[in-house]
């Protein structure tokens, strides 16, 4: 199952990829053609949609390894890597942007603006809302972060294209040519508000921050009579890859047999309320009379 699943991004990954390069050289070239520095930054921001596809792709082929002697767990983590890289690769971008807005706005260049242009972007913003839709929906299908991270970059696109084209309508009406940089830098601010967003949810798997809140696995092991404490309750990783571990205590006097029954029917209770994904490891300890409840709250 895994593994058709990242063939199924894989595919998605692709019609995202040409649908991009056709929307980033439209942009490019009137841009440059209308002498236009946002839509020629739009259209650069739409290139690295279509380079950030690239670095999905090669990070689904790395994901679809399966596991070996170096990778116990795995290589599913390489999905979320290839997220951190478009990140990084956005910031860039924008610095890039940002350089280019700050001459033009020293040495404003007028611009050309034609009924052509306006719709070509048109078709591009058409283009982009089909393109977050339908990679958007297809990310929440196959819980893909990589996926979702790009539907979320790609909207931007839609508000950063709106933006160029009510800069182009403007010019068109008579406004002043310092409107297309100011324009470009907004365009910038945008590509790092989506490299941040980006960056924060990918980080935050690769350093493992929580994934399951601790109480909630508290209350569903509270359910168990035999189960007189818990503590140490980890948990990490992403919803297709998850990881807990925990300590229960139960009575000295339970036997090595119950014990294993006990740990499988939680293991099923955590599958069942939380994720069906999740690999779930259990040490089980002799009951010291703690009190439930204070010391969950001290050691968890």
């Amino acid at each position: 199952m895994s593994k058709d699943r990242f063939k199924e991004i894989k595919k998605v990954l692709w019609v995202i990829l040409f649908a991009n390069i056709f929307v980033a050289l439209l942009k490019i070239v009137i841009g440059n053609k209308i002498k236009s520095s946002s839509m020629t930054a739009d259209g650069f921001h739409s290139l690295t949609d279509g380079t950030s596809n690239i670095i999905g792709i090669i990070g689904i082929g790395y994901a679809l390894k399966p596991k070996d002697e170096d990778h116990p767990y795995g290589h599913k983590k390489f999905e979320t890597l290839a997220g951190l890289g478009i990140a990084m690769m956005l910031f860039f971008v924008s610095v890039d942007i940002i350089k280019n807005a700050f001459g033009k706005l020293i040495n404003p260049t007028p611009s050309n603006v034609s009924i052509e242009s306006i719709i070509a972007l048109v078709i591009t913003l058409i283009i982009n809302i089909f393109v977050t839709t339908y990679e958007n929906k297809k990310g929440k299908e196959l819980n893909s972060d990589i996926l979702i991270a790009d539907a979320s970059h790609t909207r931007s696109d839609i508000f950063v294209s709106i933006g160029v084209l009510g800069t182009l309508l403007a010019l068109k009406f008579g406004f002043p040519p310092i409107i297309d940089p100011i324009v470009s830098l907004i365009v910038a601010a945008l590509i790092i508000h989506a490299g941040y967003e980006i960056f924060r949810d990918t980080s935050s798997i690769l350093v493992d921050k929580f994934v399951v809140d601790n109480d909630k696995i508290s209350q569903i092991i509270k359910d168990f009579p035999e189960v007189k404490n818990i503590h140490r309750i980890r948990s990490r990783g992403r919803e297709d890859d998850m990881f807990l571990d925990l300590h229960v205590m139960v009575d000295e006097n339970t036997t090595v047999k119950e014990a294993h029954l006990l740990v499988h029917k939680i293991e099923r209770k955590i599958k069942e309320e939380i994720n069906e994904n999740a690999e779930v490891i259990i040490h089980i300890e002799p009951y010291d009379g703690r009190k439930f409840d204070e010391d969950l709250k001290k050691r968890i």
